[in-house]
Parts: C-alpha cells; sequence; structure tokens
C-alpha cells in the first residue's frame, strides 16, 4: 500500500522502526497532491514549505533517540474556516479572500504542539453553510469515489483529502452534520464531539451554539489520537466544559456484548433510499451477531428539528457575520460614495448567494415583532429534542442510524432546490441542537458509493463512541476500501 493511504498509526509506528522518514512521507502526500488535486479541488492554498520544515524537525527528534508523539510527522489539512497564524484563511468566501490572522486557533496550536505537518487548508462550503462544498467562493470539491458527485459538506475538502491519500487526517467543523455526512459520502471516520469538549477559539464562526471542530481520518484508532490532542478545557473560549481530557485510545477495545443500541424509527422511514436502509439493516445485525442489544426506538420531536435548526442557525449567523463590514478585515468596495454605501456593496459582492439567504432568514427571524414567534419558538422546540435524547439514553447506551437519507449526489443536482439540499442533513441535525457527540463510520457501498453508519452517544461519552465504531470496524473491512482515482 502506498504511504499515503495508510494510517497514522501505522505511519508512526514505521517511522519509530526508522523504516521511513517524516520527510519521505510528507513528499509522498505532496506528489499525491500534485497528481491527484486537478481531480479533487481539496485544497485553497498549501503548506508546503511549512510540512517539510516540521518533517524535517520530527526526523531530527528520532535520529537523536527521541520518543515522539503519535502525530509527529503525519500530515494533516486544517479545513479553512479555521484560524491559523500568518496563513490565508478564507472560510471559502470572497469577503475573507484577503484575510490572513495573526494568532492560530487553539486546535492549531494543540497540532503544533503535536508535531502534525500541516499540509494545507482545505476548500469548504462558504461559511460552511452548505452540504456538497459547491458553495465555495473559489471552486467546487469533488468525491474522490466519483468525482462526478459532491465529496458532502461542508467539511467537503478535508473529507476528499483524506479519501483521496492527499492527507492522512484532518480537521473539519460541524454545525448540523459537515463533518459526519462528508465522512459518510467519502467513507472515512468523522467524528462531532460533545459541545464543549473541543475548543471553538480560532474557529470563525457560523452558528455559536451548534459549531463544533472534529477529525476526519481513515480509521477509528487515528480518530481516537486526533481526539486526544483537540479535547480538553480552553480558558480562551467561554463554551468550552471544565473537564479533563482522557486518554481515547483506551476506549479501543473489540467488545460490544450488552451494549444496547436504539434505532429511531424517525431515521429509517420515508424519505431514506432503500438500498442505504438495506446497508444499515445489515450494520445493525453484524451488531447484534458480535453481541449487542439493538432494537427500535423512537425520538418523537425529530420532525420539527430541519425546521428548528434552520431558525436557530441563521439567527446565529446573521449576528456573527454582521461583522464583515469592510472595516475591520477583509475585503472592501472601493467605489462606494459614502460608508453606508460601503457597507451594502462589500456585503453585497463579498457573501455568497446561500450566505444571502441564511442571513437574510436570521435577521427576519430575530426582528421586531418575530422574534417571540419564530426564534424563542425554536429554542424551545430545541430543549424538546434534546430531552428525546435524554429520555433514550436512559434505556440505551447509544442511538444508532444513516448518517444521511441517500450517497453523495451528482454535482448541481440540488443546487437549484435549497430544501432539498437541506433535507440532506436531516438525519445529523439533532446531534448538533442537542450538543451531543456522534461519529460516522464507513459501513457498506450503494453501487459504488460509500455509505456511513452514525452512532450517537450522551454528553462527553465519546469513550462509548468509540468502542462500539472500533468494534465494528474490528469486525467489518470497509474502512479498509479505498477509491480509485
Amino acid at each position: 500500500m502506498q504511504l499515503f493511504m495508510r494510517t497514522a498509526h501505522e505511519l508512526h509506528d514505521l517511522m519509530m522502526k526508522k523504516e521511513i522518514s517524516a520527510e519521505e512521507l510528507s513528499k509522498a502526500v505532496f506528489d499525491r497532491i500534485e497528481s491527484a488535486e486537478d481531480k479533487i479541488g481539496a485544497f485553497i492554498t498549501r503548506t508546503t514549505e511549512n510540512a517539510f520544515k516540521r518533517a524535517r524537525a520530527v526526523d531530527r527528534q528520532i535520529q537523536s533517540g527521541e520518543k515522539i508523539v503519535p502525530l509527529a510527522g503525519i500530515p494533516l489539512a486544517i479545513k479553512d474556516n479555521i484560524c491559523t497564524s500568518g496563513i490565508l484563511t478564507t472560510a471559502g468566501s470572497k469577503i475573507l479572500s484577503n484575510f490572513v490572522p495573526p494568532y492560530s486557533a487553539t486546535v492549531v496550536e494543540r497540532f503544533d504542539a503535536a508535531g502534525a505537518a500541516m499540509v494545507g487548508k482545505t476548500n469548504l462550503d462558504e461559511f460552511a453553510m452548505g452540504s456538497s462544498t459547491e458553495n465555495s467562493a473559489f471552486f467546487v470539491t469533488r468525491n474522490p469515489w466519483n468525482t462526478s458527485k459532491v465529496p458532502g459538506g461542508s467539511s467537503g475538502g478535508s473529507a476528499a483529502a483524506v479519501a483521496a491519500g492527499e492527507a492522512v487526517c484532518a480537521l473539519g467543523s460541524d454545525t448540523g452534520g459537515s463533518i459526519r455526512q462528508p465522512a459518510s459520502f467519502c467513507g472515512v471516520v468523522g467524528m462531532k464531539p460533545t459541545y464543549g469538549a473541543v475548543s471553538r477559539y480560532g474557529l470563525i464562526a457560523y452558528a455559536s451554539s451548534l459549531d463544533q471542530i472534529g477529525p476526519l481520518a481513515r480509521d477509528v484508532t487515528d480518530c481516537a489520537l486526533m481526539m486526544n490532542v483537540i479535547c480538553g478545557h480552553d480558558q480562551l473560549d467561554s463554551t468550552s466544559a471544565q473537564y479533563q481530557a482522557q486518554d481515547y485510545t483506551g476506549f479501543l477495545r473489540d467488545d460490544v456484548r450488552g451494549m444496547r443500541f436504539g434505532v429511531p424509527e424517525e431515521y429509517m422511514a420515508e424519505g431514506i433510499d432503500p438500498a442505504v436502509r438495506a446497508v444499515i439493516i445489515k450494520a445493525m445485525e453484524r451488531l447484534e451477531s458480535l453481541g449487542a442489544i439493538v432494537e427500535y426506538t423512537t425520538l418523537p420531536h425529530t420532525e420539527y428539528a430541519l425546521p428548528t435548526y434552520y431558525m436557530i442557525a441563521p439567527a446565529e449567523a446573521s449576528s456573527n457575520l454582521a461583522r464583515y463590514d469592510g472595516v475591520r478585515y477583509g475585503i472592501r468596495a472601493e467605489d462606494a460614495e459614502d460608508v453606508i454605501d460601503m457597507f451594502m456593496k462589500t456585503r453585497s459582492k463579498g457573501f455568497g448567494n446561500e450566505v444571502k439567504r441564511r442571513i437574510m432568514l436570521g435577521t427576519y427571524a430575530l426582528s421586531a415583532g418575530y422574534y417571540d414567534a419564530y426564534y424563542l419558538k425554536a429554542l424551545k422546540v430545541r430543549t424538546l429534542i434534546k430531552e428525546d435524547f435524554d429520555r433514550a439514553f436512559e434505556k440505551y447506551d447509544l442511538l444508532l442510524s444513516p448518517v444521511s437519507p441517500t450517497t453523495a449526489f451528482r454535482i448541481g443536482e440540488k443546487t437549484d432546490d435549497p430544501l432539498q439540499m437541506y433535507l440532506s442533513d436531516v438525519c445529523t441535525i439533532s446531534v448538533n441542537l442537542a450538543g451531543i457527540p456522534g461519529i460516522s463510520i464507513p459501513c457498506g457501498f450503494v453501487d459504488g458509493m460509500p455509505v456511513g453508519l452514525q452512532l450517537m452517544g450522551r454528553h462527553f461519552d465519546e469513550g462509548t463512541l468509540l468502542r462500539a465504531a472500533y468494534t465494528f470496524e474490528q469486525n467489518t473491512d470497509y474502512h479498509k476500501h479505498y477509491p480509485e482515482l
């Protein structure tokens, strides 16, 4: 197997045995980027010099006999809405096409401290608003399994980079499914941690009460290694939880005997592609054969999740995106007659259609006379959705569902119908509304395209999620399949 398709833990072992060097690994990945990028379009910015500098530093450590940490020298891609000091950070938007942050996000600093070799910043739907990476202001990213199809969104660049071997692992962000859905579409592992488990400091905000940074990786072990780096309290983030991060690799046991899985009927109902449903049922049967108890349950307020999400998220976006006015950073319209005209022209030219749509929806929901009828009511329904999960977790260890109603759809198929695009996230948004963790793991194929199995857990119970995901992975081989470009 080519170096660029191996897992991080395999590569770490090879480096420690001195069978490969970190510099050789970086060269293999950048050679792969050179050969694949014109087909995939995963990266907005490449950081070649930075990666090789870090790789050479790791090689010196190994040569001197030092023991390196598991992700040292591992080529890492970072979604381009996560700030990187001195490196262009655009959030996939024209309005930030010239923005170079003066500081790095906490997660970036933690990966720097772990010795990871950042290879570049990945493409995304503008300000993480989308389910296909077609809303980027720069270009469309393509799915490595079939380049006529989308990689999912909004972390499509990160998922496609890992699937195509253009990075060994990647960071994404998940506001309504933006890690899990592209992980499912691209056949990789993607985790949305509990809200507050990972610092959001340095993440360009879309919807502050929903956004969460998380890992995309080749297998569950790599996912756990990344969680070890990024989790834990951060005093720079007021929403960061006061809890002690754990060694998540300690949960990687091949054992689900007696574990109880609930399958919400609402997530397997009409609207789910029958072929996708059949793959999920096969995964359920596999877990049962391994000793788990799998049974159907109900989350009665699920039908309200989509309208609730598309009330709360745009409202928060309206507030967060008010800062992009052409005054402090980003582009500025030069042909303005006065400051008000400058504001209007900067935002009109700088934002794409989907971002404008959500700003207008959110501004309306927050406006005088409508706040109580829309935004406040949505917050109340959000509480009901969270309580559904609380009741379910009194009986079940984990919940199980598809990640998406379909496999990856064709580029351009849903761009003219925003509602159909929004429905792509119908299985994932409740997790963000409730603030619980969720993971997507490969569980099969439909017409040659990957299908993801979603597992959902209690707040801060990522360990149980990883244990179940690892057990499923160890008893199947779906994660060992790779796309042929």
